[in-house]
């Protein structure tokens, strides 16, 4: 009970540290590989997005990804709609003649 009581205050205290979660992937990285250089690029890579699309790579990632969906959904809308608009015209076509 007291180990709970404990972490529940630690992450009371802790939780204005959110920024500075950014530096713990490269940490873990330095820790897991030893590759400073690798933890450099990723730390300066992921900065760099932040700092041109304004969103974190995850987020950016998941808004392209649902953007891409979107103008699939779309693209298969219109295929449809012309496709029964073909038909519609073919029809009428054949009719005629």
């Amino acid at each position: 009970m007291r180990k709970i009581l404990i972490v529940l205050f630690s992450l009371a205290l802790l939780s204005g540290c959110v920024q500075s979660t950014a530096l713990i992937g490269p940490a873990i990285t330095i820790g897991t590989t030893g590759n400073v250089m690798q933890a450099g690029f990723s730390y300066g890579s992921n900065m760099t997005i932040r700092h041109v699309t304004g969103k974190t790579p995850g987020e950016y990632a998941t808004s392209y990804i649902e953007e891409k969906r979107e103008e699939k959904k779309i693209r298969k809308e219109i295929v449809s709609y012309l496709e029964s608009h073909i038909e519609i015209i073919r029809k009428k076509i054949s009719v005629k003649k």
